[in-house]
């Protein structure tokens, strides 16, 4: 049977690749994408939104508790964990479902199966039917990443989980363990610890959300520490004792091991790229610790294949890829995108409380050789937070003293992961102080503190 050519085919259809192969269509190019197993990939899946349900379910619980703060009264408060999970899974079918109409839609080819790229321009699907064989003038790779396993911490899905056994939990735990404080097990660590397990947290490194700002680190373990989870830093699981009912930890800390016993663990150590059994090696296609090495664009090194999202490296975020697959599909329909910049790439976690930042934090501007100024706004001096019984959080911007360059914004509490974007929005039309000063926020808002963070950096705070 002959080859079936298409000008670009993408591999992979989470958010970087699905996005990649609409945005081509819509650019008149013929556009096939392959699927191994779901439609939206990890993200729709088993990551971004069946974990921001459970996160929802989480906290609407945290405010039923708390009713009697707002006036109200709920009584027998509890939860149906079974029933919080199929609404979790019911909003990624959901959204599954709505990608496969989007590609039908944008008219793009779907292959269910398992892709190897035979050449530069070539792909062979393994489908349930047989081998099937692709060709393209361009191919994108956009295969995503996985949980990274340690040795002796691997996840059996019992006691030991990693996010998709998190996502699907065979039992409610009572007493948890979180190894890694990163986006993904801060988040579970979270949720299970709002619906009443008793959770501890481990990082290796000297702090909590060690990718944040260090003082934006610090406020969230405060709060965390407050709803009782207990945070143990510079600290390293060497190895879990797996037993039916119970896991026993040995933990180093301080240069000394103890042993601490659970019934579940999470591990949250990192993710790896899926680069294995592509075909990459024999095309010459460069990878460097299980991510595939690209240039600006998202250009191999081999003519024609590019690489988006997960797999290309930091920051594993989904709108990154999302982006990268719009930019790759425009060069390959021969226009002129501008390339993504990292550096105004927001990083959200959706934890309570919830963490959001931009750019450089204030130790990395520093290092850059950056002269800064840098204001403060806490949530306790803004009206709205405090209507919204959510008086806990802080803003922060970091800006170049000389330029009055916006370096970085960093924010804790209530609802940052929607307000980082005013600032995001800020530096990719690379504003600057004063504009940003005389921009009018309205009233009353918890946007406003993003106005007085900015203020504060040059002495005219006005409500605090």
């Amino acid at each position: 049977m002959p080859a079936k050519a298409f000008d670009m085919i993408v591999i992979g259809a989470g958010p970087g690749g699905y996005v990649c192969a609409i945005r081509g269509a819509q650019l008149g190019l013929n556009v096939a994408v392959v699927e191994r197993e779901h439609l939206g990939g990890i993200c729709l899946n088993w990551g971004c939104i069946p974990t921001k349900a459970l996160l929802r379910s989480a906290e609407v619980f945290h405010l039923m508790e708390r009713a009697k703060d707002f006036g109200l009264k709920a009584e027998n408060i509890g939860y149906d964990l079974d029933a919080v999970v199929k609404r979790s899974r019911g909003v990624a079918k959901q959204l599954s479902g709505g990608v496969g109409h989007l590609l039908k839609k944008n008219k793009v080819t779907v292959v269910m199966g398992e892709a190897r790229m035979t050449g530069a321009n070539a792909v062979s699907v393994t489908t349930e039917k047989g081998v099937e064989e692709l060709t393209a003038k361009s191919v994108v790779l956009a295969t995503g990443a996985r949980a990274r396993g340690l040795p002796g911490l691997e996840a059996d899905g019992k006691r030991v989980w990693a996010y998709k056994h998190a996502l699907q939990p065979p039992h409610m735990p009572k007493k948890l363990l979180v190894i890694g404080s990163g986006a993904i097990g801060i988040e579970f660590a979270s949720f299970f610890n709002t619906l009443g397990a008793e959770t501890t947290v481990v990082e290796v490194l000297d702090r909590v959300l060690p990718v944040e700002d260090a003082e934006i680190s610090a406020f969230a373990k405060k709060q965390f520490v407050k709803q009782g989870m207990k945070i143990l830093e510079k600290a390293t699981v060497k190895k879990l004792d797996r037993a039916a009912d119970k896991v026993t930890a040995h933990i180093e800390i301080g240069g000394k091991v103890e042993t601490q016993v659970f019934d579940t663990v999470i591990s949250a150590v990192g993710i790896v790229g899926n680069v294995e059994n592509l075909g990459l090696e024999a095309l010459g296609v460069k990878v460097d610790r299980t991510h595939v090495v690209v240039d600006e664009y998202c250009r191999t090194g081999v003519a024609g294949v590019f690489a988006i999202g997960d797999i290309a490296g930091a920051p594993w975020l989904a709108h990154k890829a999302s982006h990268e697959g719009v930019m790759v599909a425009e060069l390959i329909a021969g226009g002129h995108p501008h390339p993504i910049r990292p550096g105004s790439i927001a990083g959200c976690t959706y934890c309570q409380p919830q963490v959001a930042s931009v750019g450089l934090t204030e130790e990395k501007a520093r290092a850059a050789g950056h002269e800064v100024k840098v204001g403060r706004f806490p949530f306790i001096g803004n009206g709205k937070a405090i209507a919204l019984g959510e008086p806990e959080g802080l803003v922060k911007t970091v800006f170049d003293a000389k330029t009055g360059e916006l370096l970085g914004a960093h924010m804790v509490g209530a609802e940052v992961t929607e307000l980082i974007q005013g600032y995001v929005v800020g530096r990719t039309l690379e504003t600057t102080e004063a504009e940003l000063m005389e921009t009018v926020f309205p009233h009353p808002t918890l946007s406003e503190m993003m106005h007085e963070a900015v203020l504060d950096a040059y002495g005219r705070a006005i409500h605090f």
